[in-house]
């Protein structure tokens, strides 16, 4: 038999915050519209980092372990919890003070992805313009299934 649980706030037993809650890998959320849902395990983002493109430091991050610096704008990402097959999904995105043509994309010559790391690049799209520089930021997000 199924049941249903009806509840304006979830707080913890002592009322005076929030709780720790789980859901199972089936849960949903509903649309605005009430039409559609999305899972919501698989709909959340699963990883992500903020960085500068130069060097393996990190401004801030979720689910990374590590990174490894593989020279001017190459960096490789280590996942915390490693994803169940290479079938993931991977956004990223720079950021120049200076000027706005820097990308960030997957580096397949320095190992591309594996379940556990994704390697990148960040550099300019004009030759003349220096991959190391401090001012350009790498944003990467990753979404998928989890191991």
């Amino acid at each position: 038999m199924t049941s249903q649980l009806n509840v304006d706030t979830i707080v913890d037993k002592a009322g005076t915050g929030g709780a720790n809650v789980k859901v199972a890998n089936n849960a949903v959320a509903v649309a605005e519209g009430g039409a559609a849902t999305t899972n919501v395990v698989q709909g959340l983002v699963k990883a992500w980092i903020n960085k500068p493109s130069n060097g393996a430091s990190i401004n801030d991050s979720f689910n990374i372990s590590s990174l490894d610096d593989d020279g001017s704008g190459d960096f490789g990402v280590h996942y915390a919890n490693d994803f169940s097959s290479t079938n993931y999904c991977w956004s990223s995105g720079c950021d120049d003070a200076a000027t706005t043509d820097a990308v960030t994309n997957m580096d397949s010559t320095n190992g591309g992805y594996t379940t556990g790391s994704t390697e990148f690049e960040t550099y300019y799209l004009t030759a003349s313009q220096n991959r190391t520089n401090s001012d350009v930021y790498s944003f990467v997000s990753v979404v998928g299934d989890l191991a």
